[in-house]
């Protein structure tokens, strides 16, 4: 009993040191955001939330967070479409030469991207799409794939075969069997995969860093990187402005968080 209770201890302690280590570098974020001293002091007693709209101006975020709207819609759209596709085609339907295809598309997961990046750029390059939010949107859904998937392969391998044959039996079509039965059953995973797909292509820096040379085409990220440059001088709007950049993603994990945890806790079981 006395052991059991030792143990319990021990682990709210380690929960509690590393809920710290993340909390307070972002409590001490968002002081210095709404601190009215340059060099990011906090003083609680005046607290200054035009940080945020100085920032947002002096950044130009309008521009910017329509960019990366674009991008990460676009790059979420079709790499989703193309991952449920393949998936289905993998699993469900077990499509002649799945066994070969499968670990061809799984081979982009185990190549780094600055292995690939050069050769992705002068092809973009001779298309003339470098510079071009469209050129961003299909590197990253290229990018992208090989992971979505790998992700949807594993969740329809889960979907109980019993159920398509039911839906087969009573005439259902591929299609009709794909968005009617399918789908809503791996909903919550498919929630986590798109999720973490829009994360990772919001908080792209390297790629839209090396993509894009056009200031007016710079996402939120890139230009993040710009204003920092500019107001190296200035901490408290710089911290503002990491803030408004950390906000969209922040929003869409509360509004979607239990159907992610469910997502990714559905998928560790699998596996």
């Amino acid at each position: 009993m006395a052991g059991t209770r030792l143990e319990t201890v021990f682990s709210y302690a380690i929960l509690a040191l590393f809920s710290l280590a993340v909390v307070l570098p972002v409590g001490w974020l968002l002081l210095a955001a709404t601190s009215p001293k340059a060099n990011a002091g906090v003083d609680l007693s005046d607290i200054r939330l035009s940080n945020f709209a100085d920032a947002w101006v002096q950044a130009d975020f309008t521009t910017h967070l329509l960019n990366s709207l674009i991008i990460c819609v676009g790059a979420v759209v079709i790499t989703s479409s193309v991952s449920i596709l393949a998936g289905y085609g993998l699993t469900i339907l077990a499509m002649p030469g799945s066994r070969i295809v499968f670990p061809i598309i799984l081979a982009g997961i185990m190549i780094p991207l600055e292995g690939i990046l050069v050769p992705l750029y002068f092809n973009l390059r001779t298309v003339g799409l470098t510079s071009s939010l469209f050129g961003l949107v299909i590197a990253h859904a290229g990018l992208g794939v090989s992971f979505g998937v790998f992700w949807m392969r594993a969740t329809l391998q889960a979907v109980p075969r019993e159920l398509v044959e039911s839906a087969e039996l009573d005439g259902a079509g591929r299609l009709r069997m794909l968005w009617s039965i399918v789908l809503p059953v791996i909903r919550p995973a498919l929630i986590t995969m798109v999720l973490l797909m829009f994360m990772w292509t919001w908080n792209d820096y390297f790629l839209a860093f090396v993509l894009i040379n056009d200031e007016a085409k710079m996402p939120v990220t890139l230009a993040l990187g710009s204003f920092s440059t500019r107001y190296t001088q200035q901490l408290n709007l710089m911290a503002a402005a990491a803030v408004l950049v950390a906000l969209p993603v922040l929003v869409l994990y509360m509004f979607f968080q239990r159907q992610f945890i469910q997502g990714v806790m559905s998928g560790a079981l699998k596996g």
